[in-house]
């Protein structure tokens, strides 16, 4: 055989390769998948890396970067296939950050925490969001709020809890209490003994069904087997409320309600007391902002709200919606189209979108 024929058969077998493409397209999702070395050079690289692409002949694939190394080449400098992957160094400064956050007596700002990254203030700031979902001030917000709901049911007094979580003034606290608690701090310092939650259940097309009210708005949509079960699920999220049976006013809410879920493209014209992290909020946000009759991914939800990596956050935060349709956690699916989880059972949003869509014919994956 002679030396030309042999070429054009390395050649050959390189571009027939699938992973040759990902070489040449410098592909990010090929990374970890596999290297490639270059006989010529006696190094290997990443998928990605930034180098001209050898020629084809003279390269060879390797699953990973221990085999490249033991044939006997080295690691590039550009794309150093031996470190970690960039995606992968992120998370773990971002780790790093979010406990440099929490040990801190006080939030630190962007520009403490982009030193003690080494990093400039812009770069830090977006790759906060990107692997966390979140900025670093709501992080921090969001991390001093659940550290206050600890204090206030260890300290003696609610000023103390307040202080110990980080706040500087009761002043600061109380103008966001209701918020991040849902009541005063002494209602919840006493697990919400003086709060009166209005409730009533039903029975729609999707089986029983129990809403719930604060003086905020509707907190609590439910959907279920038993109505005893919906009680007992009530009583869980808030276990010392005050909860009170429904009367005649409250009954009107409860047929809206059950309109809605019957009819969602009506809207629900209610006000809702919404409680969740900020990563939450966002999510159960975009949510909304799904018409009746469409359907998008999780990853469409990750990248809506600004968080691409966090596909598994955003399903959690579907997955802790306490109001079903209302904030309509059932539109979204697999990125295949295919159901996934619902709280409250597949089969009911599987009736769920197949209602939309008979009401609306021209649903599609957005």
């Amino acid at each position: 055989m002679n030396m030309v024929t042999k070429t054009e058969q390395l050649a050959a077998a390189t571009l027939n390769d699938p992973r040759w493409s990902a070489v040449v397209a410098r592909d990010p999702a090929a990374e970890g998948t596999f290297f490639y070395s270059v006989k010529t050079t006696g190094i290997y690289c990443r998928p990605s890396c930034p180098s001209r692409p050898a020629r084809p002949e003279n390269v060879q694939f390797h699953l990973t970067a221990t085999h490249a190394k033991r044939a006997g080449f080295r690691p590039c400098k550009r794309c150093q296939p031996n470190q970690p992957q960039l995606a992968e160094q992120q998370t773990t400064l971002i780790t790093q950050l979010c406990r440099f956050i929490e040990k801190s007596e006080q939030a630190p700002n962007l520009h403490e925490l982009a030193k003690h990254a080494g990093l400039s203030t812009y770069h830090l700031h977006r790759i906060f969001k990107a692997v966390t979902g979140v900025t670093p001030k709501a992080y921090a917000t969001a991390h001093r709020a659940a550290r206050v709901h600890v204090r206030l049911k260890r300290s003696h007094t609610v000023t103390e809890a307040i202080y110990d979580a980080g706040y500087h003034s009761n002043g600061h606290f109380y103008e966001k209490s209701n918020q991040i608690l849902g009541m005063t701090p002494t209602n919840y310092r006493s697990g919400g003994s003086n709060t009166e939650i209005r409730f009533a259940i039903g029975q729609c097309s999707l089986g029983a069904i129990l809403v719930a009210a604060s003086k905020r708005g509707v907190c609590a949509i439910f959907l279920g087997d038993e109505p005893d079960g919906l009680i007992y699920d009530l009583q869980d999220r808030f276990p010392h409320a005050i909860l009170i049976g429904s009367d005649a006013a409250f009954e009107q809410w409860m047929a809206k309600v059950v309109g809605f879920v019957e009819a969602p493209g009506i809207g629900l014209g209610l006000p809702l007391d919404v409680r969740g992290t900020a990563f939450q909020q966002r999510v159960w946000q975009a949510l909304q902002e799904i018409p009746a009759g469409e359907t998008v991914s999780y990853t469409d939800i990750a990248q809506r709200i600004g968080a691409p990596k966090s596909v598994r956050a955003v399903a959690g935060a579907c997955a802790a919606n306490t109001l079903a349709v209302a904030i309509p956690c059932h539109r979204v699916v697999r990125i295949d189209g295919g159901l996934s989880g619902y709280r409250w059972g597949v089969e009911r949003k599987r009736a769920l979108l197949a209602r939309e869509e008979q009401a609306y014919p021209l649903k599609k994956i957005r």
